[in-house]
């Protein structure tokens, strides 16, 4: 009994040790985590320029023409237009096939909203 005890001691204080070496090794070696340029947190407000992905294919348009956006389907997929209903804001690349039958109805007519941020959130209810 006395050797199984020794033994099982052994391997304790071996244990320990090994723990104890492998903790003052690393310890030096853990970096802090830094925030990566150009991230944005989810606590953080978002401009509308930042939440449009594909602004380099977006046109400028006056300001006063910007109070109301026009979400639409054509050729399967949502677009986002401004209050003209000629000019593209948005790309979306979401199938209209992905929303509920009577929803459907409405984005083929099409819908308006009074910001962009309405419209993020029409569309994240529906895709989420």
């Amino acid at each position: 009994m006395k050797k199984y005890m020794f033994c099982f001691l052994l391997f304790v204080a071996a244990s320990a040790i090994c723990l104890g070496v492998g903790f003052m090794i690393t310890k030096d070696s853990v970096r802090q985590e830094e925030a990566v340029p150009g991230a944005t947190m989810e606590t953080e407000e978002v401009t509308e320029a930042q939440i449009v992905i594909n602004q380099e294919d977006v046109e400028p348009v006056a300001e006063k023409s910007r109070n109301q956006y026009y979400l639409v389907s054509e050729d399967g997929y949502l677009l986002v237009l401004y209050q003209d209903k000629t000019t593209i804001c948005l790309y979306t690349h979401m199938p209209v096939m992905d929303f509920p039958e009577e929803e459907r109805g409405k984005l083929m007519e099409g819908i308006w909203f009074s910001s962009m941020i309405e419209v993020f959130n029409y569309l994240e209810s529906y895709t989420s």
